[in-house]
């Protein structure tokens, strides 16, 4: 009798605790948004003469409703329209799809003296940026696994200001009992690591990517992280026919380090190590062809019928804008699925203007000349107040930074609802304006952990940001963020 009485109370009990869960989860989230957000409205809409959308730009206004857009009315239709909700004109400003930095080093857990959770993604929602992407390598241990995958999500919980990833449902439901899902300002998502002790175990790398992470990262040349070795053509082939099930991407840095007659000359110590042409030297763009010319002949396989259809391989900062560049335009035009991004430092800075010893310049691949940055502006005719300032003499449209800072990168980490302004998506917004001019120096309030070591420092930019909004959180206004980090872990689906 007391085993089918048991029988019977238990769904009961099952049932009412369900019910206390859902009521403590929608109790919270409406406690908290006081704390999340700098605007105290869940209803709101924006308005401004310049809103940029996938169909152009427009005079008008976007409703946004918990988090999301719920619509977007043109000025000519808004005259007589019934309007719910508080209004916020940004008049002249710039409204846009909030930037995605797919290729972040946040250096968390373990190297937070470098960046950390909380000072990286502060700084991203100061400039516009809603989500980043963080890289497997710079934390400690590295992200190579299912359990430093872990490892980093729980160094993450209540540290970070944007978004970070989203995963099936299911899964989001058990990490919401567990306790794993967190509150953040800004979404973040995470890469994990191609390397040699994983590339060759399709189980491992299948718990990786089951875990969530949206895609992997692997290096042809050393990292320099002692638990992130590089990887060469067998073992990115091998990556890719695992990813091509999960048709997420594999970000490679290319460069192969090679023993040329320039870079001989380099190491044995008769030129100054102090002087920058001395580091160019040491990497030069025939490292980027190397590295290229054995990727092409791999991504061949990511063509319709191949063996590795539907992976897709993506060349990570490159700096030749010479051969390298050429072989991957070929490649893409062959049907090779394969796409390359460039940096803002590449774009804005040159050789010839670097002085001997500023190691604020000194990155891998190195900054090249200016007719190299010339061909590299040439290419993309390719954060958001560098892009601005120094693309707006090569005829760089509003809709080309959205295509370039939100969609594309959106497309790359598989987020659907991100990427655009658009009915549906998630309320992810910068506010900004292109026409105002600062001096980046010490005066001027940045939110960077390491000012000084700042290449930017110094310099004239143009385009404020006046305002970023977080899935409808306002994160940042006009110097100030949030007092809660109310961002949300990305993870695959």
């Amino acid at each position: 009798m007391d085993y089918m009485l048991q029988w019977r109370v238990l769904p009961l009990l099952t049932l009412l605790a369900s019910f206390l869960f859902l009521f403590y989860v929608q109790h919270s989230s409406k406690s908290s948004h006081k704390e999340c957000s700098l605007l105290p409205y869940q209803h709101y809409w924006i308005t401004s003469k310049r809103i940029v959308t996938p169909q152009g730009v427009i005079s008008g206004s976007v409703e946004i409703k918990e988090g999301k857009i719920l619509s977007i009315v043109k000025e000519e239709d808004w005259q007589g329209k019934s309007k719910v909700g508080h209004i916020v004109d940004y008049e002249e400003a710039v409204v846009m799809p909030g930037l995605i930095d797919v290729h972040a080093h946040l250096d968390d857990p373990g190297r937070a003296e470098w960046e950390g959770f909380p000072s990286g993604t502060k700084a991203a929602a100061a400039g516009g940026i809603t989500t980043l992407v963080d890289m497997p390598l710079n934390s400690f241990p590295s992200t190579v696994s299912q359990e430093t995958l872990k490892l980093k999500i729980k160094a993450a919980k209540e540290r970070i200001y944007v978004d970070v990833g989203m995963l099936s449902n299911l899964y989001l439901s058990l990490l919401i009992i567990l306790g794993l899902v967190f509150l953040t300002i800004l979404p973040t998502g995470f890469w994990g690591g191609l390397v040699p002790e994983n590339a060759f175990n399709a189980s491992a790398l299948e718990a990786l990517l089951n875990a969530g992470v949206l895609g992997l990262k692997s290096f042809m040349c050393p990292s320099g992280i002692n638990d992130f070795p590089m990887t060469n053509a067998s073992h990115i082939k091998e990556g890719l026919s695992v990813l091509a099930k999960y048709r997420r991407p594999l970000l490679v840095h290319a460069e192969i380090q090679q023993d040329s007659e320039i870079h001989l000359e380099a190491k044995d110590g008769s030129d100054d190590a102090h002087s920058y042409s001395t580091y160019l030297k040491t990497r030069p763009p025939s490292w980027e062809e190397a590295a290229i010319r054995e990727l092409v002949a791999v991504t061949k396989e990511t063509r319709i019928g191949g063996l590795a259809e539907g992976s897709h391989l993506h060349i990570v900062h490159l700096s030749d804008s010479s051969s390298s560049l050429e072989l991957i335009k070929e490649a893409k035009n062959g049907g090779d699925s394969i796409t390359v991004e460039t940096c803002p430092h590449y774009l804005a800075f040159s050789s010839e203007e670097i002085h001997d010893g500023d190691t604020r310049f000194k990155c891998a691949p190195p900054i090249r000349d200016a007719a190299n940055k010339e061909k590299l502006w040439e290419a993309l005719l390719f954060v958001l107040p560098v892009t601005w300032s120094y693309g707006r003499k090569y005829g760089v449209t509003l809709e080309q930074l959205a295509l370039w800072w939100s969609e594309r990168p959106a497309k790359l980490a598989g987020q659907e609802l991100k990427g655009a302004i658009a009915t549906g998506n998630l309320a992810d917004i910068v506010i900004w304006e292109p026409d105002v001019e600062f001096d980046l120096n010490d005066d001027y309030p940045v939110f960077f952990k390491h000012p000084s070591i700042s290449a930017y420092m110094g310099t004239k930019l143009s385009g404020r940001v006046l305002a970023t909004f977080v899935r409808g959180n306002l994160v940042y206004k006009e110097g100030k963020h949030a007092p809660a980090a109310c961002g949300v872990p990305i993870l695959a689906r």
